[in-house]
């Protein structure tokens, strides 16, 4: 019998002192559950991922003495192993680092293990950072039980596709009874049942039984959702742990099979995980709650607008952050219509949120009355409906300078692809909540929000509103763009291509085979192809965006901005 505590923790980057605490605390609760071992995720030590940090010796410095503190607190529990992430320094040619797993007992290294596959893909780049490790399994003896330890990537390559070196091979040699991965595994939709597919085929494929430990948080744009689960060679996923909270459980095992402390079976782990929305509202919240914690916000504004983008922003912060902290703010103009405000008054009524109005058509007006003096030209057009919504940000930006509160800009990922955003305008913030949702699942995520709080927390009168940036007279979306069912699909296959879930890709491809049967659908995805590339630039400049999705704008799609798109 084997007693394990895994530790999925909402660390840091960066606080090495804070994480260490996080540990500590942790370790002591396993203590007090009679476990042998206690186990962290990736770079517990310093969170996953620090980045160019990694370059700088003073953090490195601090890198060591937080494993040094962590060895002289493991005196005090001298029967518990720690089983924790960490960078190491290496010597010899290449990176001068290792992303690496420890053993700590009492005092002393039992075992170091080196992460074999650096992931250089999506939003990863370990190999800008560390060396591989050798092409070895690392196990160890503890008690009566033989563990192995792997490191994430590593265990995402048992078809072989990816990476010559297979981990699970060596590791099926030397048939430990339980193998420990730790891991950093960014949540996007799907990737719960993704990781459960993987690793319950190599469970069964080489007769292992695996823990597998994940990191929860957000991170800038990325957010970790935890589900650790445990997995058996021919039961598959016995056990998970919470999603999007820290959770701290201890489990037990015994000949190849996990139970519950004391020997009480596990309640069964569904197939299935959140429904899309349900995941999509509980990852941008979390998402949020971290982004602002960590940078030193308590409050947040929004510009409402009347429309379905700002209004489900505000409902999202609201979730996060509370009623008390989120304030919005609405600027009619001359083009805006009696609904934009009155449905704003509406929507911060329904979340109980302050609202203030600031009207933009005197500052509009002077604009334009100064552009022609100074130029003789007048100011019409897409210059003046740009020029109100420079106004509305340069508003939006003086609230937060006055006031302390993160501006969260608004804008979709529809918009975002094809450029349907003013830079230095309504692309203003330092965080956008919905800008990795297509409109249309922005419509969806809008209804869930109200079915889920039990009443209607976003008005009908929003919803079923003709989308529109109201910047011209009678302007609405749909004379610039497609419409958005129709553009979302074509969206989908550009951006995200095989990144989408299967449904998801085979709706689309069927959806563009349509469109090219004729020369109209032909010249449609051409025309917004051009779009998509000719918005880079302004991609480029906008905030970060809370990824959902596995394929978002960002660190992970990297496209040049001068360049010939064909």
């Amino acid at each position: 019998m084997f007693r394990i505590t895994l530790a999925q923790l909402n660390f840091t980057v960066g606080d090495i002192e804070g994480n260490v605490e996080r540990m500590i605390a942790a370790a002591r609760q396993a203590a007090l559950d009679d476990s042998e071992m206690i186990v962290f995720s990736e770079l517990a030590l310093c969170a996953y991922y620090p980045g160019d940090m990694l370059d700088d010796k003073h953090f490195l410095d601090r890198i060591e003495e937080g494993i040094a503190t962590l060895k002289r607190a493991s005196t005090t529990l001298p029967d518990l192993h720690w089983v924790i992430g960490t960078p190491t320094l290496r010597n010899g040619p290449g990176k001068h680092l290792h992303n690496s797993l420890l053993v700590l007992r009492n005092g002393t290294v039992r075992l170091k293990y080196d992460k074999q596959l650096l992931p250089t893909y999506n939003i990863f780049d370990e190999r800008r950072h560390f060396e591989p490790g050798p092409d070895v399994a690392k196990v160890l003896r503890i008690g009566e039980t033989q563990v192995g330890f792997m490191i994430c990537e590593d265990g995402w390559n048992d078809d072989g596709d990816d990476y010559s070196a297979n981990p699970f091979m060596r590791m099926a040699d030397a048939a430990p009874e339980v193998v420990v991965s730790i891991n950093a595994s960014p949540s996007n939709v799907g990737k719960r049942e993704q990781r459960h597919q993987v690793f319950a085929d190599a469970a069964k494929r080489h007769d292992l039984t695996i823990l597998y430990v994940n990191q929860i948080g957000g991170h800038d744009q990325i957010v970790y959702d935890g589900a650790s689960f445990a997995v058996e060679p021919e039961r598959g996923v016995v056990f998970e742990a919470s999603r999007f909270v820290e959770d701290v459980r201890t489990l037990q095992l015994s000949n190849g099979r996990f139970n519950l402390p004391g020997g009480e079976p596990l309640s069964s782990v569904p197939k299935e995980g959140l429904p899309t929305m349900s995941f999509y509202r509980e990852q941008i919240v979390l998402g949020l709650r971290d982004y602002a914690r960590r940078c030193g916000f308590t409050k947040v504004v929004v510009g409402s607008s009347g429309g379905i983008d700002s209004a489900l922003t505000l409902a999202l912060a609201t979730e996060a952050l509370g009623a008390d902290n989120v304030v919005a703010v609405t600027m009619p103009s001359h083009f805006s219509s009696s609904g934009s405000v009155s449905d704003s008054k509406a929507l911060c009524d329904n979340l109980g949120i302050q609202l203030f109005t600031h009207p933009i058509a005197e500052l509009v007006h002077q604009y334009a009355q100064q552009f022609l003096g100074a130029f003789s030209q007048p100011l019409i057009g897409l210059p003046l409906e740009n020029l109100q919504a420079r106004i509305r940000g340069t508003i939006l930006m003086e609230y937060s300078n006055a006031f302390g509160h993160l501006l969260l800009t608004t804008g979709n990922k529809s918009e975002i692809s094809v450029g349907y955003c003013t830079l230095y305008g309504d692309t203003n913030g330092g965080l956008g909540l919905i800008g990795d949702l297509y409109k249309t699942e922005v419509f969806a995520l809008s209804q869930h929000i109200n079915e889920h709080a039990g009443r209607e927390l976003i008005p009908q009168a929003i919803i079923s509103k003709e989308p529109s940036a109201e910047l011209a007279p009678g302007q609405r979306d749909a004379d610039s763009l497609p419409p958005y069912p129709v553009l979302d699909e074509i969206l989908k296959l550009l951006i995200e291509g095989d990144g989408l879930s299967t449904g998801e890709y085979e709706q689309a491809r069927q959806f563009m085979q349509r469109l090219r049967a004729s020369k109209k659908g032909r010249d449609l995805i051409q025309r917004v192809r051009m779009m998509v590339a000719r918005s880079e630039y302004k991609r480029r400049q906008a905030p970060p965006i809370i990824r959902v999705r596995a394929k978002a704008f960002g660190s992970g799609r990297q496209m040049p901005i001068a360049a010939r798109y064909i």
